[in-house]
C-alpha cells in the first residue's frame, strides 16, 4: 500500500504539471502515455510490438493521438484517413505473408489503436479546446474521484459483488460510493466557475462520468481475465502499466467529447 500512494502521489503530481505546463507539454507526455499503452496492448497479445504488424499498429496508434487540428481544419477527415489506410496494409500483410500474420492478429492490431489512440487523442482535444484546462481537470478529478470513493466505499460497505466473473474485487456499494464521490467534485467545480457549468448539469455530468469510468476499468479487467494477466504492465509500481491506469480516461474522453457535453 505505501508504494502505491508514493508512486500515486509522485505520477499524479508529474501528470498535473504537464498539464498546467500547457498544450505541447502535456501532448508529448499523452504521445509517450499512448506509444507505451500501446506497446503493453501488444505483448498482451503476444504480439512483438517492434515487428512489422505491431510497429504498424503503434504507428496507427500515434497518428490517431496527435492533434491534427492543430495542423489541419479537418482532424476528422485525417483520422478516417489513417485508419483506413492503416487498416489496408495490416490486411495486405495477411496476403504478404501467406497468412503467417493471420487475420485475428491484424484485427487486434486495429482495434488497439482505435482504442488507445482515439482515447489519448480525445485527452489533448479537451485541454486545446475552450477553458481546456477546466474541463480537462474536471474529468480527470472526477474520475480519480470516483476511484478513490469506490475504493474506501467498499472496503467499508461493500457487501454485494458487482460483476464477480470479471473483477471479483468489486462490490456494489463501492461502485455507488465512486458515483457520489464523482458527482461531488463535478458540483464543487460548479460552484467555482458557474458561468461554465450550471449545478444541476454537473450532477448529471459527475454521475456519467463515474459510470463511464467505472465501465472502461471493468473492460480492461476483462480482457485481462482472458489474457491471464493481473496487471498490462509494470511501469508504475503498485499500479501496473498505463493501460491499468489510464483504463478509465480512455473511455471517459471520448465518450464525453463525442456526445458534446464539453466544448472543443
Amino acid at each position: 500500500m505505501k508504494q502505491r500512494v508514493i508512486t500515486g502521489i509522485v505520477a499524479g503530481a508529474v501528470f498535473l504539471l504537464f498539464l498546467f505546463l500547457g498544450k505541447w507539454y502535456f501532448t508529448c507526455l499523452i504521445m509517450l502515455a499512448a506509444a507505451v499503452g500501446y506497446t503493453e496492448f501488444s505483448r498482451m497479445n503476444r504480439e512483438p510490438p517492434f515487428k512489422l504488424t505491431g510497429l504498424l499498429g503503434l504507428i496507427l496508434c500515434l497518428f490517431l493521438t496527435f492533434p491534427l487540428r492543430e495542423l489541419s481544419d479537418n482532424d476528422q477527415l485525417h483520422a478516417e484517413t489513417a485508419v483506413w489506410i492503416g487498416m489496408f496494409l495490416l490486411f495486405a500483410l495477411t496476403v504478404v505473408t501467406k497468412n503467417k500474420v493471420t487475420i485475428d492478429r491484424v484485427a487486434l492490431a486495429v482495434l488497439g489503436a482505435v482504442y488507445i489512440g482515439f482515447g489519448f487523442h480525445y485527452m489533448i482535444a479537451t485541454l486545446a479546446g475552450s477553458n481546456g484546462l477546466f474541463w480537462s481537470l474536471l474529468l480527470y478529478c472526477c474520475i480519480w474521484g470516483s476511484d478513490t470513493g469506490a475504493f474506501f466505499a467498499g472496503r467499508a460497505f461493500g457487501k454485494r459483488r458487482l460483476w464477480p466473473a470479471i473483477s471479483p474485487n468489486k462490490t456494489v456499494e463501492g461502485a455507488l460510493g465512486g458515483i457520489l464521490v464523482s458527482i461531488a467534485v463535478a458540483v464543487v467545480f460548479s460552484l467555482i466557475m458557474p458561468a461554465l457549468l450550471v449545478w444541476h448539469k454537473a450532477i448529471w455530468l459527475g454521475l456519467l462520468i463515474a459510470v463511464l469510468g467505472q465501465a472502461g476499468d471493468l473492460i480492461q479487467s476483462a480482457y485481462k481475465r482472458v489474457r491471464g494477466l493481473k496487471d498490462t504492465g509494470a511501469i508504475f509500481p503498485g499500479h501496473g502499466g498505463v493501460l491499468d491506469r489510464c483504463d478509465s480516461w480512455l473511455i471517459v474522453f471520448p465518450f464525453v467529447q463525442l456526445l458534446g457535453l464539453i466544448p472543443l
